[in-house]
């Protein structure tokens, strides 16, 4: 398969028996809900017999194999509804997107010569908006791939002032988001397993000494810089694009 058919091919939705279908991790990120917790849902209101029991099939993320589950049109409007309703704006445009692909007419060959020529000038045109839009968001990238790819990690305080936030800010933002929580009767942060596995976070075991001058042990959740890459963009999406 050459090139441009795999792009085309990644392009198109999932369809079941000629159903387009959405999946369990694509619902999850719609609706900002942790994808085990998308996962229970879905099995719960199956089991009521509210919608029927979606087939699964099982991907590998984070070396790991999981198991994601493809919804229909109508069981997503009901899991959503259950979900998290104020999300439903977002799934009815993503099933608009993906039928739209779905519907959409494959890709026409001229069949003469005026058209070879329309054609081509137009793929000029948006071969120039594109190099203009990839020079323009170059930095940025440039930017976060240097963050990515270094070396360390950082603890919330230091990683608040890498992104220019308040620490009360990013805490406030990361728990909220499913990254970080407190144990029952424990001050430090933890992070949650998912976030660990993406390697978005780790937790390392520090020496803190104490005004007496003893130390003790601590561990301490900490940023690495592939997560605070992660942080960075999640906040320039939520800012609607700005540097």
């Amino acid at each position: 398969m050459n090139a441009a058919r795999q792009l085309a091919a990644s392009l198109m939705p999932l369809t079941q028996n000629g159903h387009v279908t959405m999946s369990s991790r694509e619902i999850a990120e719609l609706v900002e809900k942790r994808h085990d917790n998308v996962k229970r849902t879905i099995e719960t209101l199956a089991e009521r017999g509210v919608i029927a029991f979606p087939q699964s099939e099982e991907k590998a993320t984070a070396g790991r194999p999981v198991v994601e589950y493809q919804v229909g049109k109508r069981d997503s409007f009901v899991l959503v509804a259950q979900l998290s309703p104020e999300f439903t704006a977002r799934l009815v445009d993503r099933w608009q997107e993906l039928e739209g692909r779905a519907a959409a007419p494959q890709f026409a060959i001229p069949q003469t010569l005026s058209e070879a020529l329309r054609l081509a000038a137009d793929l000029s045109d948006k071969n120039a908006e594109l190099s203009a839009k990839v020079a323009e968001q170059a930095p940025k990238v440039e930017a976060l791939d240097r963050i990515a790819t270094s070396g360390g990690s950082l603890c919330l305080r230091d990683s608040a002032n890498n992104l220019q936030m308040r620490p009360i800010d990013l805490t406030r933002w990361m728990q909220a988001n499913g990254w970080i929580y407190h144990r029952p009767g424990s001050v430090p942060w933890h992070g949650y397993q998912d976030k660990i596995q993406l390697g978005y976070l780790e937790h390392k075991v520090t020496l803190v000494s104490r005004s007496d001058g003893s130390e003790k042990v601590v561990e301490q959740v900490r940023v690495t810089p592939k997560g605070l890459a992660r942080l960075a963009k999640a906040f320039r999406a939520e800012a609607g694009g700005a540097a």
